[in-house]
């Protein structure tokens, strides 16, 4: 009994060795990674540039929000593009695009071009963004589709997160040195390197690509069509003597059960339009988990301008990076937690606790904004709430849409992201200028006690449809 206790005790932690017992997902795991770098830095890295050339707040949160608002536009068309075409063959093109216009508004930057012609070039750097994560994620999906249950998926997406906390702590970390350190524009190089060298090792990596699911079209042949005449005549239930003894009574019997087993071509027909047509928003629960993501990524982006406005204002510019990476090495423990775990109850449910945990977290941040030692306690234990939230809403979405639109689904949830985060930064420097950094935090904190409810809703349509 207690072998067996302690068998199920080491069994989660070894799931994480399990994943990596399949072939491929090592490097598809790695590249995805470091292709995901620029995600943490380009936002930060534009509002550091663009402060430092123009000396103006507003103008580099507006050009860093009409990046994020251009990618979050974009992202699910390429994901479309990618569930229907392949990630290489779609992949390459816009990498390639992607490239070019970040090296281009480097450039720029860095020899001052005209403001004008920045925006420009921020939107068209936006507009060749897509979602490193949701690839990656519908890779591990293809992977492990063998596996009688979701258990390795679910340390997988736990996994996940948690890499993307490592981004998220290195990532401004990395760019604010570079920003002091090196040169104020450097910061947006690296992130050229990063999508660069990551993107073209996971896109050539073409043995763990999902297969492109297609939806082949049938057409219905007419009621008079010989063949089909001919089939309802001498159907695969009949015999020989059956068909001597058309009158009898076996016979209709027999020919009744064959229409009655048989799937029509029109229903097959009909059955893959309604398939290929349905938007994947439309699938229940989905539309409120984006509304839920959109609004409660507002609290990040609010949460990192406060807290640089609260460190700038103690002269402590230095430190900001190490600051806000507290917060992400909360989450990355939350993510190995998550993954090595399995918590009772649905997925929903789950979101909403770890929602309302998260709101406490952040009105006990704002009220010690200024407080250090007090707020780097609290971004820790909050940032447990994080990775498992990401992780969830992916799991919900791999649960709700079918696989050939799985990308789709879940490259729907990073665009909520990042039009949160654009909407987070914006509102928190409005608060920022009325009531100083402890004004800007009260915004993380209201944002996630909106998503709540938001979430319920979205508990209550899937429960209600199930029933």
């Amino acid at each position: 009994m207690s072998s067996q206790s302690a068998q199920q005790k080491s069994s989660p932690m070894s799931n994480y060795a399990k994943l990596f017992s399949f072939e491929g997902t090592r490097a598809f795991c790695i590249s995805g990674a470091i292709a995901r770098l620029p995600i943490s830095m380009m936002g930060l890295g534009i509002v550091l540039a663009l402060n430092h050339i123009y000396n103006n707040w507003t103008i580099a949160g507006t050009m860093s929000a009409a990046y994020v608002l251009s990618q979050a536009a974009v992202t699910p068309l390429y994901a479309k593009l990618f569930d229907r075409f392949g990630q290489r063959k779609v992949g390459v093109i816009a990498l390639s695009a992607q490239v070019v216009c970040m090296l281009s508004f480097a450039t720029a930057a860095l020899f001052h071009i005209p403001l004008p012609i920045l925006f420009a070039l921020a939107i068209l750097m936006g507009v060749t963004q897509f979602a490193f994560g949701a690839l990656v994620r519908t890779r591990w999906a293809y992977t492990l589709k063998s596996q009688t249950d979701d258990t390795l998926l679910n340390v997988a997406y736990a996994l996940e997160s948690g890499i993307d906390e490592i981004v998220f702590i290195f990532g401004p970390i990395l760019a604010a040195w570079l920003a002091t350190s090196v040169h104020p524009v450097s910061q947006l190089f690296v992130p050229v390197l990063a999508s660069g060298l990551g993107g073209a090792w996971f896109l050539s990596l073409k043995n763990t690509q999902p297969a492109v699911v297609k939806i082949v079209q049938v057409e219905s042949a007419p009621a008079n069509d010989e063949d089909v005449r001919a089939a309802l005549e001498n159907g695969p239930y009949r015999t020989s003597e059956d068909s001597a003894e058309d009158s009898s009574k076996n016979g209709k019997k027999l020919i009744a059960k064959n229409l009655r087993d048989r799937l029509s071509l029109k229903q097959l027909r009909n059955t893959n339009r309604k398939n290929k047509s349905k938007n994947v928003l439309l699938y229940r629960g989905i539309i409120p988990l984006v509304v839920m993501f959109l609004v409660f990524n507002m609290s990040f982006s609010a949460f990192d301008v406060s807290v640089t406005a609260a460190m700038r204002a103690q002269g402590l510019d230095k430190l900001i990076g190490l600051q806000l990476a507290l917060f992400a090495c909360g989450s990355l423990v939350g993510a190995v937690i998550f993954g090595s775990h399995k918590f009772r109850g649905s997925n929903w449910s789950h979101l909403i606790v770890f929602l309302s945990l998260l709101t406490i977290g952040f009105i006990l941040m704002n009220i010690n904004i200024d407080r250090l030692v007090l707020l780097s306690i609290f971004e820790l234990l909050s940032g447990l709430c994080v990775s498992p939230i990401f992780a969830t809403g992916n799991l919900i979405v791999k649960d709700t849409i079918p696989e050939h639109s799985l990308t789709e689904g879940l490259s729907w949830l990073p665009t909520a992201s990042a039009t949160g985060a654009s909407l987070g930064s914006m509102v928190a420097g409005f608060a920022i200028d009325a009531w100083s950094s402890r004004g800007g935090m009260m915004v993380p904190w209201i944002s996630t006690l909106v998503a709540i409810p938001i979430a319920s809703i979205g508990w209550i349509i899937v429960t209600r449809k199930r029933s």
